[in-house]
Order: C-alpha cells, then structure tokens, then sequence
C-alpha cells in the first residue's frame, strides 16, 4: 500500500478512537445527571464498544499493533516479531511505575497519619485511641495506604486490644514508601516507656517526612529534563524513517529486505537500547542517591 492509504488508514483509526472517548464522556455525564438513555439497542452501539475496549486494553499491547502495521507496511515478519519482545519490557515499565505511584501514596499516607495523630493527641485522646481515630481518617490508609490493609488491620488491633503497637508499626513499614512508620513506632515507645511528649515528636516526624519529600520532588524535577532529552533522543531514528518514507526513500524495504539494512537495524537497536538503559540508569542514580 501506498504511504497516503496508511495514512488515510490511521487518521480513520484515530477518528473512531476520539468518538469513543467522547461517547465515554457522555455517558459518563449522563450518569451523573440523572438523564434518560438511549434504549438497550443504544446501549450495545458501536461507539461503547470501543470506549469499553479502550478501557481494557493495556498499553503494553500497542508494541504488537505498532508491530504489526509495520509488518504489513514493510511486507516483512521483522517488525511483529519485534513489536512482541517489546511487549513484557512496556508490562514491566508499567508495572514499575505503578508500584513507584504505590509506593509515593503510602509515603503521603504515612505523613497524613502522623499529623492527624498528633493532633489527636494535642486534642487529648489516649495514644491507642488517638491512632484508631487516624487510621479511620487518614484516605487510602486501606490497601495503597500506609503500610497496606493487612497491616492496618493489625495496627488496629493492637492498638484496640493493648498489643504490641510499636511491633505492628514496624511491620506495616516493611511495605515499599512506608519506613516513615518506623519513626511512628520509635516515637510510640519512647512516649510509652519514658512518658515522652508523643505529639511533638510526631510533628517533628511528619516535618522531616514531609522535607525528605519535598527534596525528592525537587530532585524529580530537575532530573526530568534529562530523562525528556533522552526519550526525545531514542525517538530521533524514528523520525528518520518517517522521513525518509515522505522523501520516496522506502527505508523500510531497505532496513528489512537487504542484508546491510537488517545489519545496520540489528546494530542500531542494540546501540539505541543500550544508550536508553544507561541514560535511564544514570537518572535512577541520582534519584536514588
């Protein structure tokens, strides 16, 4: 196929993909307002379908359907096979940023836990209730929370029941963004056994866990044109094979059909995967410093 069919091809994708984002939106505004529907035949039109589908589909999958297009564009079995080992590197890029986003919510929640107990106590609850109080306050303490649902749970049961609260604390510390609990369960035993001021030192622990934070955001944020400037380098190739293709160059037939060309696109990957991986990990360097 010529390039202005694929590229008829992908404007028609892309127009059926914005009419089903925008039939979700209005269902969506429909529900909230209490309006009427279409009927059952409405509710099975073809637009929801691929709203629905939209929604269920992970991203990872678009490396295969990139793959693929460019299979058929370059008449060539390369790309799929290409387009398919891409798939569990984008599952696990994935997964890592979700467990990152996971792991940033239970640092906000172990912050929020610590003010809201401190200002319990200053309101002159017991310590034990103070904490069921805050635990039952502070949002997504279940689950993505500070420290997990399980762990929650066995917090409150110590704290309810006169156990080992410090104990629990430390455990439900173990989950990833939530060591600030520790500083809670040191703070929790040194108020207990030497009849410490416990608010004052939970607000000196939410401040440090507050500017450790904020230092980390700051850091985040000047390390992100780095990570932009090396992203925008890995895509450069790319738009040397678009160009390519608009001056009448066809470097698909070239990359895929000639021995040079599969050996310039073997080459080039590896160079190209390598230069990503080391960008990205000289960032996760001094991110993690």
């Amino acid at each position: 196929m010529s390039a202005p069919t694929w590229a008829a091809g992908l404007c028609a994708g892309s127009a059926v993909w914005l009419l089903g984002a925008r039939d979700l939106e209005a269902r969506r505004a429909r529900a909230v307002l209490g309006s009427g529907g279409q009927g059952r035949a409405g509710d099975w039109s073809w637009r929801r379908a691929v709203a629905a589908g939209r929604g269920r589909v992970r991203h990872e999958w678009w490396c295969l359907a990139a793959g693929l297009a460019l299979s058929v564009m370059g008449d060539s079995v390369v790309p799929l096979v290409l387009g398919a080992a891409g798939v569990p590197l984008a599952r696990r890029a994935r997964r890592a940023a979700g467990a990152r986003s996971a792991r940033e919510r239970r640092g906000d929640a172990v912050i929020e836990l610590c003010g809201v107990l401190a200002g319990e106590v200053r309101a002159g609850r017991q310590p034990g209730e103070a904490l069921r109080v805050a635990l039952g306050e502070v949002k997504g303490a279940d689950g993505g929370g500070a420290g997990g649902g399980a762990a929650r749970s066995a917090v409150l049961a110590a704290a309810r029941f006169g156990g080992d609260v410090p104990g629990a604390l430390r455990d439900a510390a173990r989950a990833p963004g939530a060591e600030g609990l520790l500083g809670l369960a040191a703070c929790w035993r040194v108020a207990v056994d030497r009849g410490a001021g416990l608010a004052t030192g939970l607000e000196r622990l939410e401040a440090a866990l507050r500017s450790e934070r904020d230092q980390r955001g700051d850091l985040r944020a000047q390390l992100a044109g780095a990570r932009s400037t090396a992203v925008m380098l890995a895509g450069l190739p790319l738009l040397g094979l678009l160009m390519g293709t608009a001056l009448g160059a066809d470097p698909l037939k070239v990359l895929l059909h000639t021995g040079a060309g599969l050996g310039c696109l073997v080459v080039g990957g590896v160079l190209e995967g390598v230069g990503v991986w080391w960008a990205l990990r000289i960032v996760r360097g001094a991110e993690g410093r």
